[in-house]
């Protein structure tokens, strides 16, 4: 029986993907100034023009207008900051969960990453195209049994001939892309194009979530992740959830290992906290899961959150929630 597989992968420079790394900038910002801040900020893009919107409380003021013009250049900035609502607060401020919500963590043996052959390979050809063309941009891979039966990279500003060329140099050069060679190779398949990023298109905070979780193949549980500082469980958990899938891999030598964790606002401890390893379920015991031992495990006040708003939250060992 053929088994097929497909993940996409999309550019730092594409429309979502600026936006939520404006959201995590801004983020950054606060927890340089102020590592208790609470942030809770999305972006919206396009045509000249940037909205930052949401709410924050900090002891320090940020200027946002630096921070979006180094991500998107030249454009309109408009801000909408306001105080996290109180009701909101006072859950938090007792330990509680920001909101509800079921975060899920995977891990597998697949890939040195951890993560899904097909998810590794969109990512890791758009970072090599991207290392050429540093503009929007986006790749697709299909897998037929673990060898790549087609491929599809966009790329702005590249010719569909050195697009192939390139292409074709990164399938003999990655060890993990098993082809043919009769591989069908869709480069620029609507023709090159020279409008792109915010010009062409608009963009939005936490509309690439399964770009930034494990590939279309793995459920994805809670919100988006951009813009929440680790207060939110939607971020904070979901990073939890990863590590202890990972811990799990290591430990049980599984192929592949799902974790969920549930929460209710103002709720400190998780409502659900089970490991499914191998199909086999059974309940986490060993970790604090409060989000204020999370955020303590994984020290997440500092401002690191800006880098994985580019290509994907897990599948980089430099983050402490992927070893």
């Amino acid at each position: 029986m053929s088994i097929f597989r497909t993940a996409e992968s999309v550019s730092p420079k594409h429309p979502d993907k600026l936006c939520d790394q404006i959201s995590d900038a801004v983020l950054d910002a606060y927890l340089e100034k102020d590592p208790d801040s609470r942030v809770a900020v999305e972006a919206v893009g396009g045509h000249g023009k940037v909205l930052v919107i949401g709410e924050v409380t900090s002891k320090q003021k940020i200027e946002i207008e630096p921070i979006v013009s180094r991500l998107a250049g030249k454009v309109e900035t408009e801000v909408k900051i306001v105080h996290q609502s109180p009701e909101i607060a006072k859950g938090v401020d007792t330990g509680g969960a920001g909101d509800q919500g079921i975060m899920v963590g995977y891990a597998c043996s697949d890939t040195p990453e951890f993560l899904p052959l097909e998810t590794v390979l969109a990512r890791k050809l758009n970072q090599y195209l991207f290392n050429i063309w540093p503009y929007d941009g986006k790749t697709q891979v299909t897998l037929k049994n673990g060898v790549i039966q087609s491929l599809v990279a966009s790329f702005q500003f590249a010719s569909q001939k050195e697009l192939q060329q390139a292409v074709g140099q990164w399938l003999n050069d990655e060890p993990l892309a098993r082809h043919k060679k009769n591989t069908l190779l869709c480069v620029n398949p609507a023709g090159d194009w020279q409008i792109g990023g915010f010009a062409a298109d608009t963009g939005l905070t936490g509309r690439k979530l399964i770009v930034d979780n494990y590939g279309p193949h793995i459920p994805v549980g809670g919100g988006a992740f951009s813009g929440k500082d680790p207060s939110k469980v939607d971020r904070s958990a979901a990073y939890m959830a990863r590590k202890i899938a990972i811990d799990y891999i290591k430990k049980t030598k599984a192929h592949d290992v799902f974790i969920e964790l549930a929460y209710a606002i103002g709720k400190a401890e998780p409502l659900e906290a089970t490991a499914t390893i191998d199909g086999v379920q059974e309940q986490i015991t060993g970790y604090d899961l409060t989000p204020a031992g999370i955020i303590k495990f994984l020290n997440l006040k500092r401002p690191i959150f800006e880098q994985t708003a580019r290509y994907g939250h897990f599948g980089h060992h430099e983050f402490v929630w992927d070893r």
